[in-house]
């Protein structure tokens, strides 16, 4: 933990000494680093074979809870627009 914060603030000091200098390939860096971090994540899941045997009742228990929010949001959203605005026109 010490270590992960330790480079954090060192990238925060160098950043806060270059601030002045023009940096605009760091998100073009970042953005290759995050799709290599991605691929060797895939990597990483696909040779373990305990999290391939899962993938359907993970995908299927994913695909759940997203249409329960999804679902959960909707009624949420159309409660609140019933109760701020359709019972008010109701009233004279």
């Amino acid at each position: 933990m010490f270590t992960i914060i330790g480079i954090m603030l060192a990238g925060i000091l160098i950043g806060y000494t270059m601030r002045f200098k023009r940096l605009s390939w760091i998100p073009r860096v970042i953005t290759v680093f995050i799709w290599l971090l991605l691929f060797l994540l895939g990597v990483n899941v696909g040779a373990n074979e305990r999290i391939v045997k899962g993938l359907y009742s993970l995908g299927m228990d994913a695909l759940i809870i997203t249409l329960a929010a999804v679902i959960g949001s909707v009624l949420a959203a159309w409660g609140l627009w019933y109760l701020l605005y359709q019972k008010n026109r109701e009233k004279p």
